[in-house]
């Protein structure tokens, strides 16, 4: 990006203030302009969803390639009306679902410009259920494309510290409303009449979908790389993603042998390790635990989800040489932490046995 804007940066107390702030960063959305504001799942960078010019400059401001299509954000499930041709089955999920951490792809129409979807002739719609989101969209008046706030490529903001970390001076405003509750992206649906397929799993997981639907099938790109001339049906299934500057490595085998590669490991370099909070004590030895990084209790799916993204800008923060972590199983919950951590390590995986 050439040009250096300036950075309005604003907190959401409840305070007076915050219905003006709010009214301003909605103002500057409608004007074309790039708002970052808080979900329940990331911080989201934000444009107007029918301006093809706001979505090149959201483009731009990540550094992100222009196939990857952005997620467009709605008030309420009906106003999904304005954007896509909906269905019976997407109304299904909304009852269930929405305002909260799903996006479904539908067919778009012409109010979304090709530049928002990637080329796609489907659009992605989410409604959030945050409260500042919710806020910002409805007085905006038109849905918000927003993918994370991030530099393409990064782990996802899951506070205003990332955001700045990564986006002063590229977009027009920040608002800081405090940590997000879930800490991974929305889990993403594409509609095949009753069908819908898993594109990429969240808060909603694939065992809360099938309680809903009959027939929901998981896409093979959720674990496995697209290949090369493969087109993504969604953000995060193409290019490497929440990765650290550091090379990350996930580790799998047994318990106690991981323990002592990770042992060995801290004592050749700077080698950070998240690590579950049970094992603080195993691995901190005679060492000060500077590069320990907890992220939970080994069980606590939600802990990890909610600390992964600020472990691995952490793990950056302190110059770790390489990082270590444990791979997740792919059950409920971990499924998306799998996903997300797979990318990560570009889909380097150890096995200690």
């Amino acid at each position: 990006m050439s040009d250096s804007v300036t950075t309005k940066t604003v907190k959401i107390t409840g305070s007076k203030s915050d219905e003006k702030n709010l009214q301003y960063a909605a103002e500057l959305i409608r004007q074309g302009k790039l708002v970052v504001f808080p979900t329940e799942t990331v911080y989201g960078l934000g444009g107007n969803a029918t301006d093809p010019t706001a979505a090149k400059k959201i483009y731009e401001a990540k550094g992100r390639p222009s196939d990857n299509p952005l997620i467009i954000h709605i008030a309420e499930p009906r106003d999904a009306e304005l954007y896509a041709y909906t269905s019976p089955t997407y109304y299904k999920l909304a009852a269930s679902f929405m305002p909260g951490p799903l996006t479904v792809i539908l067919p778009k129409k012409d109010t979304v410009p090709a530049s928002v979807t990637g080329g796609l002739d489907s659009v992605a719609i989410r409604c959030p259920s945050h409260s500042i989101a919710h806020s910002l969209i409805e007085k905006a008046g038109v849905a918000i494309a927003a993918p994370s706030a991030n530099l393409s490529g990064k782990p996802s903001p899951t506070c205003a510290e990332h955001v700045i970390d990564d986006l002063l001076g590229r977009v027009d405003m920040i608002i800081d409303g405090g940590e997000s509750e879930i800490g991974l992206e929305s889990t993403i649906v594409k509609l095949d009449g009753e069908k819908a397929i898993l594109l990429r799993p969240g808060g909603i997981t694939f065992d809360a979908l099938c309680c809903v639907l009959d027939d929901v099938t998981i896409n093979p790109a959720v674990a496995e790389q697209l290949a090369a001339n493969e087109r993504p049906l969604s953000p995060g299934m193409k290019y490497k993603h929440y990765a650290p500057s550091a090379p990350l490595t996930l580790l799998s085998g047994d318990e106690k042998k991981v323990t002592e590669f990770l042992l060995a490991e801290q004592k050749a370099q700077r080698t950070a390790i998240l690590c579950y909070d049970e094992e603080i004590s195993l691995l901190k030895g005679d060492s000060n635990g500077e590069l320990l990084i907890p992220i939970g209790n080994r069980d606590d799916l939600d802990a990890q989800a909610r600390s992964l993204f600020a472990a691995l800008r952490k793990a950056d923060s302190l110059g770790a040489e390489k990082i270590y972590a444990h791979l997740p199983n792919m059950n409920g919950l971990g499924l998306a932490l799998y996903n997300r951590m797979i990318r990560a390590a570009a889909h380097t995986v150890k096995n200690i046995d």
